[in-house]
């Protein structure tokens, strides 16, 4: 908000009666109807007077001053300026001049024509209160504190001067010394409403926000109609994370003034505080039609933008404001992420090294750095770059999100400790709306599982059957989405199997937390944890006694509001229990679940896919961030052992292509022999399974939907048995499913060994693939209704406790 100054022109210079007696009536008339606001028929004196005497000093400058009381600045300026050119040694003038010059904006000006009056004048009052302005409006604070301290010197009570003294103040840094200034001016005059609003602004920056309120509220019961201090309040409501009642101060003030661009940019800022990305947009757009140049708006809009997924256009924002601001890392890593969302990963790269570059401890930067690099498979430096992220996560620094960890860690208790990390960073409990282990006394056990992808997405794929089979006569189980209806036949499938879908993505946290509560919800199930479109911040809320851990994040949340993480005698061995924050509560096979129903579609041939008829087709469907240069090592040590052979993988991104081909070559493995498969429908997907003789799994992150996807296709996936839960998970599919004996190995000599050995043993893989086709109805893994009996009765065990 612009501070504006108090003080009125100086306008204090009596007209010089005596000279010509009939123009000295006619100034008295004109200035008696001027002092009555009778603008024109002042002026028309005024020029009357002009017409008699074209350089009559005091006519000139009166009408230049009545010129700029009329809201015409440009003329004042050019009708005292023809004063001054009659007499140059008006102090009176040249301060009046001054001011006008300020208020046009022309301060360097408007500073000579108060120095010039000030040296005519040195006690100048309104002079040096208006010089002082002018000083701070050249960025000359301290300057400035000095000319409003000699007005004060002079007058101590000169209110107009203190208060200024305090924007000074403001402006320059020095919030105690300001805030000192307001109430000292509050203490002499009560009822200046922008001292409040002011000395709220300073309060806001020393972050005592609740103060700031109270400041504000006062600034209103002084002037309801005040904008700025209507849109000031809801910027510190805005502050105290109350966004609908900010909103509705920023619309009052709007109401009093449609040109208020910092109530846009607030407005904006609410609407985004309430997930309402779609308006947020627009508001942001209007404040920079008002003020194009406002870089927090611009920066905020593209923020609105990347929730949207509106990407290229957040990037442009971003791209404007680092332009202007090319050192702001936050900008920088803004970018970056929108870069991430767009699979732009070896841009996504630089510009997380742009942003370490600019703050080399800005958090998760590191992080993302290291899981763009590898999405595109770009390795170089990354051993050193992961070194960096294990230390800063021992040395407990926000260096990496728990979800990335995963892809470079083997060790559960450092994966528990970024976990910690990053819950009690980013999302610390708040108070509970529940007790936990209360007992809430339903007829049937209510089951809430919240997510952001009740849609064709990896977890649902996995888990609809599961909602289906659930046992009406004892629960009850309602869906909370964090996403979006697809239209998809997976979610059409959800929205029958549950009692209630409820969206929750466009509300607050708080709002989200109260809509689970209020339906008495025993069980809260999180399907994301760290990954894909959670909502920790509900669960921070204890909107249910029990809280679970289930499917979407394999390994511990770190936050002490989750009760329970669901997992299986593999996926969590008996004793390691103290790398995980929740209690784990083990289902007797898997804790995957499979839906049954997962069409395979028309069957296809290897031609037809890019695939050569005659050779041993290997096959990795995984996400491009698991393959570690040391998997694919291994790897090309099979492709190398197996004359012919080829490695079928996800086409996923351009970088990662390029890369892979560029590190096999590297290997002494003709790029050729690398073949790409394109995202295509699940039932196609599943259907090409059936060119590849052996799925080869990753470390330390195992395949977990794509390895259940190959195995209900009916092609074997090897595994090697790794550290933690997420490189575990191929061993508890493949025990649940009977084959661990042929499938499961336990480090990377025997997993080479074995791809080798299936690979030139035809009749052998042909066995296992018999194995697999048989247990595809008789084995747990895909014994739906055991499982969803298995999770319900470990969901009445919790609420016993």
């Amino acid at each position: 908000m612009a501070k504006k100054p108090v003080s009125p022109p100086v306008f204090l210079r009596p007209p010089a009666f005596g000279a010509v007696p009939a123009l000295d009536h006619l100034m008295a008339q004109a200035q008696a109807l001027q002092h009555a606001g009778r603008a024109g028929e002042a002026e028309r004196v005024y020029r009357e007077v002009l017409r008699r005497e074209p350089r009559h000093v005091d006519a000139l400058h009166s009408l230049g001053m009545l010129a700029f009381q009329v809201g015409h600045p440009q003329i004042a300026a050019d009708l005292i300026g023809q004063a001054l050119a009659v007499d140059p040694h008006d102090a009176v003038v040249h301060g009046n001049l001054g001011y006008v010059l300020h208020v046009l904006g022309r301060h360097d000006e408007a500073l000579q024509s108060l120095e010039r009056a000030l040296a005519l004048r040195p006690g100048m009052l309104e002079a040096l209160n208006n010089r002082g302005n002018t000083l701070s409006a050249l960025g000359r604070h301290e300057e400035a504190i000095a000319s409003f301290d000699r007005a004060l010197s002079v007058r101590p009570d000169y209110v107009e001067a203190a208060y200024n003294r305090g924007n000074a103040l403001h402006a320059a840094g020095r919030l105690v010394q300001a805030l000192a200034a307001y109430d000292a001016v509050i203490a002499a005059r009560a009822d200046i409403a922008q001292a409040h609003n002011n000395r709220a602004r300073v309060l806001q920056d020393l972050g005592r926000q609740d103060e700031a309120l109270a400041a504000y509220e006062r600034a209103v019961a002084l002037a309801p109609t005040y904008a700025q201090a209507i849109a000031g309040r809801g910027t510190a409501r805005l502050a105290l994370k109350d966004a609908a009642a900010a909103l509705a101060d920023f619309d009052a003030a709007l109401r009093i003034d449609p040109q208020h661009a910092s109530a846009h940019e607030g407005r904006g800022g609410a609407l985004f505080a309430l997930r309402r990305w779609g308006d947020a947009v627009p508001a942001f757009t209007r404040c920079l039609e008002i003020a194009p140049t406002r870089l927090d708006a611009r920066l905020q809009r593209g923020n609105a933008l990347h929730e949207l997924r509106r990407h290229e256009d957040a990037i442009a924002d971003f791209d404007t404001v680092l332009a202007a601001t090319p050192g702001v890392a936050g900008v920088a890593c803004n970018r970056g992420n929108a870069l991430l969302a767009l699979k732009r990963y070896d841009e996504a790269a630089l510009a997380f090294e742009r942003v370490l570059a600019l703050d080399t401890a800005y958090p998760y930067a590191l992080g993302k750095r290291v899981h763009a690099q590898m999405m595109a498979c770009d390795w170089r430096g990354l051993d050193a770059l992961v070194a960096q992220v294990h230390a800063g996560v021992e040395h407990g620094r926000a260096v990496i999100e728990p979800f990335a960890y995963q892809a470079i860690a083997a060790d559960p208790m450092w994966l528990r400790r970024c976990a910690e990390l990053f819950a009690a960073d980013q999302f610390p409990p708040q108070a509970a709306l529940v007790a936990p282990g209360q007992r809430l006394g339903n007829a049937r056990i209510r089951v809430g599982y919240l997510a952001g992808e009740f849609r064709n997405q990896a977890t649902s794929i996995l888990a609809v059957e599961l909602f289906e089979l659930h046992d009406r006569q004892r629960f009850e189980i309602v869906a909370f989405d964090n996403g979006w209806d697809d239209g998809s036949t997976v979610r059409r499938r959800m929205n029958s199997a549950f009692d209630e879908v409820v969206s929750i993505a466009a509300l607050p946290d708080d709002e989200a937390a109260r809509a689970v509560a209020d339906r008495r919800i025993d069980i809260l199930v999180n399907l994301n944890g760290w990954f894909g479109l959670g909502r920790t911040g509900v669960f921070a809320r204890r909107p249910a006694p029990v809280q679970v851990n289930y499917l979407g994040f394999p390994g511990t949340l770190g936050a002490p509001y989750l009760d329970v993480i669901v997992a299986d005698a593999q996926t969590i061995p008996a004793g390691e229990e103290g790398a995980y924050v929740e209690r784990v509560v083990r289902l007797p096979h898997s804790y995957q679940p499979n839906d049954r129903q997962r069409a395979i579609g028309a069957p296809t041939t290897r031609a037809e896919q890019g695939l050569p008829d005659d050779a041993v087709v290997f096959a990795c469907f995984n996400n491009t961030y698991k393959i570690t240069p040391e998997t694919f090592a291994s790897w090309m040590r099979i492709l190398a052992a197996v004359d012919g052979s080829v490695l079928w993988l996800l086409q996923d991104n351009d970088a990662a292509t390029r890369n892979l081909r560029e590190a096999a070559s590297s290997h002494g493995i003709a790029a050729g022999r690398l073949h790409f498969a394109p995202r295509i429908r699940l039932d196609d997907h599943l259907a090409r399974h059936a060119c590849a003789d052996l799925f080869l799994d990753t470390l330390p992150y195992n395949a977990h939907t794509t390895a259940s996807d190959a195995l209900w296709a009916g092609l074997p996936v090897l595994s090697c048995r790794g550290t933690s839960f997420p490189g575990r998970v191929g061993a508890s599919l493949l025990h649940a499913l009977g084959v661990a004996d042929e499938l499961l190995v336990d480090d990377v000599a025997a997993f080479e060994s074995r791809a080798i050995e299936l690979a030139r043993d035809q009749a052998r893989l042909a066995h296992v693939r018999e194995r697999l086709a048989r247990a595809r109805t008789t084995a747990p893994l895909f014994d739906t209704p055991a499982c969803c009996a298995a999770l319900e009765r470990a969901y009445e065990a919790m609420l016993v406790g």
